[in-house]
């Protein structure tokens, strides 16, 4: 299957993008980090956008768990590594996709191998892997690079995107070497959907920081999806209006509320600070209590 089945197969995106836009991203490289709840959508979209290579990383397999959520998850998958079932999803979507596969997941030692090449990253790793995502989007602001991230906030979802040039990961969402992972993953949550309408219906009893647990459906990551590929698309293709943190975007089609905002001072917000200890003293009451239950 060669260039009759990429004209072919990718016909129907012409039309809203032109033909030379389309072997644009033929020709691009798209490094997707986590292939999880929003990571395995996003590979799904990009490839059937036709991107022309991709970089895929996730050192977990398939769990039961998974199956409400994680595109690659079914009863066929379970016990999988995540990166091999989506390797092989994706080849089915575009047979002459290039694959740069890491089945071991990424770490600092094979970080810079996971990012040759890539045009872009889109972030899709755990909620809870704030250390692993810090170094990521360290990495690659250093190396030029535009970061996507796009989250599930209870029915919606949330979009944020870090240009090498504007404010960074960890100025965003207020992060400092001297916190704690607990208070991480609390800047974190509140960075990533400020409006925090999702709070007002979501059961925070279901949150389980030390199994490192939370509640998600398939409605909102494949939502981010939507989103995040637009985002990649539009810097891939360089047009459109490209609005990188601090300005965020966030949606809820549940209640029907959609933001568009600009997050003044990023984590150093004292809206946010209040924010973030309200929320970590919400959720550790609730483990407590969980514990004496």
């Amino acid at each position: 299957m060669g260039e009759d089945f990429y004209r072919e197969a990718f016909a129907r995106n012409l039309g809203i993008i032109s033909e030379a836009e389309q072997e644009v991203l033929r020709r691009s490289r798209v490094a997707i980090l986590g292939l999880g709840g929003v990571g395995g959508i996003h590979l799904a979209t990009v490839a059937r956008l036709g991107v022309g290579g991709v970089r895929i990383a996730d050192g977990d397999a398939f769990e039961t768990a998974n199956i409400n959520r994680q595109y690659g998850a079914c009863a066929a998958t379970l016990g999988r590594n995540k990166t091999e079932v989506m390797a092989e999803l994706a080849k089915q979507l575009n047979p002459g996709v290039e694959i740069a596969a890491f089945p071991e997941g990424v770490s600092a030692r094979v970080l810079d191998a996971f990012l040759e090449g890539a045009d872009l990253v889109i972030d899709g790793v755990d909620f809870f892997a704030v250390d692993v995502r810090r170094q990521v989007f360290r990495r690659a602001r250093e190396r030029g690079l535009h970061v996507v991230s796009a989250g599930p906030v209870g029915f919606g979802a949330a979009l944020l995107v870090f240009s090498p040039s504007g404010m960074s990961f960890d100025d965003y969402f207020g992060l400092r070497d001297d916190m704690s992972w607990e208070e991480m993953v609390a800047a974190f949550a509140v960075g990533l959907a400020p409006a925090g309408w999702h709070v007002g219906y979501m059961d925070l009893s279901r949150v389980d920081l030390e199994g490192r647990k939370a509640p998600g459906l398939a409605s909102a990551c494949a939502l981010c999806a939507g989103l995040a590929a637009t985002e990649v698309l539009k810097i891939l293709l360089k047009r459109g209006r490209l609005l990188a943190a601090p300005h965020y975007l966030q949606l809820d089609p549940y209640l029907l509320r959609w933001r568009k905002g600009y997050m003044a001072f990023g984590g150093r917000n004292p809206l946010q600070q209040l924010k973030r200890r309200l929320l970590l003293r919400k959720v550790r009451s609730l483990s407590r209590e969980r514990g004496l239950g």
